[in-house]
């Protein structure tokens, strides 16, 4: 297990798109690199990136993240970036073939859920999601209030 300590160590998030888990529900993941320009990266690294509202698409056999924020550089000379351009993923061919027949299906997206450095490159974890109906919303916040509520009274006994 000190293996995977390690490799847990070595990878540092930078953006949660915690809507995402809210709104829908995960039914897989997939690591993928990003093909982002320097600007961008140096961007990320001050940690001014926002996965708010963003998805993924898959055209053309390549996969296509959308609607990504990425501030400028605040170091920029002459060169910037686009703040909302389209940014290709990196998967492997199997990988983009099931994401294919996936999202084929009706009601299925993909959904950056993080963007964090993992051995000093840029990855996203990639879910396949099905959006919640509002009563599952409800559901999910009243179970997290009794999760919360049955920690308190358990730590207020310990005393």
């Amino acid at each position: 297990m000190p293996e995977k300590d390690a490799r847990e160590a070595a990878r540092r998030v930078i953006a949660e798109n915690r809507k995402a888990r809210h709104d829908y529900h995960v039914l897989d993941t997939w690591e993928a690199g990003l093909v982002l320009l320097g600007t961008e990266v140096k961007a990320i690294r001050e940690g001014s990136v926002n996965l708010r509202d963003s998805y993924a698409r898959v055209e053309n056999g390549e996969v296509w993240m959308m609607n990504v924020h990425i501030s400028p550089y605040s170091h920029r000379g002459y060169a910037a970036h686009a703040e909302k351009r389209q940014r290709k993923l990196l998967l492997h061919q199997h990988e983009i073939r099931k994401l294919v027949g996936r999202t084929a299906e009706k009601g299925l997206t993909l959904v950056p859920l993080e963007l964090y450095f993992k051995q000093g490159r840029v990855k996203v974890l990639l879910a396949l999601a099905k959006g919640k109906q509002a009563h599952d919303k409800r559901e999910t916040i009243r179970r997290r209030e009794v999760d919360r509520e049955t920690r308190a009274a358990v730590k207020s006994r310990q005393r």
